[in-house]
């Protein structure tokens, strides 16, 4: 019985491990890396473009004109994730969406439009810093702790 038993269970687990294979999506790491490549690529070229027009064509320093652009950029992503395109992008371009500041943009705004139905408070509100909330307090965290971890060394002397 217990022979028979094992044989079951070896069947199962060799017909569970087929249907793992069958329904696994097969990924082409060279065309994914591509698509990558060519979509941050892409961004990156928008966003120097935005760069070389407000400093060069609207007389802007250096820093307001990165201020600019990285307003622009995020907005593109808020209004694209809320018109449905920007997650295409993600699909298909993979990291190369989601690395540069637009993707940070869009894993805040996705979640606020998803739950939208839920209303202002409960549903946008409270879902728009799903990925936002921890990011913002880990950043405050590092951010004291170093400060304290700089004024003590400074206490004993030590200049950074």
């Amino acid at each position: 019985m217990k022979q028979e038993d094992t044989k079951q269970g070896n069947q199962q687990k060799q017909e569970y491990e087929q249907y793992v294979k069958s329904v696994t999506p097969t990924h082409n790491l060279w065309a994914q890396m591509g698509k990558a490549f060519l979509t941050g690529g892409i961004i990156c070229c928008i966003g120097q473009g935005i760069l070389n027009y407000t400093g060069n064509v609207l007389g802007m320093d250096p820093q307001t004109a990165g201020s600019w652009c990285s307003l622009i950029l995020v907005f593109a992503s808020v209004v694209l994730t809320a018109l449905h395109i920007y997650p295409k992008i993600v699909k298909w371009g993979g990291a190369g969406a989601l690395v540069p500041i637009t993707g940070f943009a869009n894993s805040v705004t996705a979640p606020a439009v998803e739950y939208q139905k839920e209303g202002q408070v409960f549903g946008i509100g409270c879902k728009i810093f799903t990925i936002a909330g921890p990011v913002i307090l880990y950043g405050i965290f590092a951010s004291w702790a170093l400060g304290l971890i700089c004024w003590v060394l400074q206490m004993f002397g030590i200049q950074l």
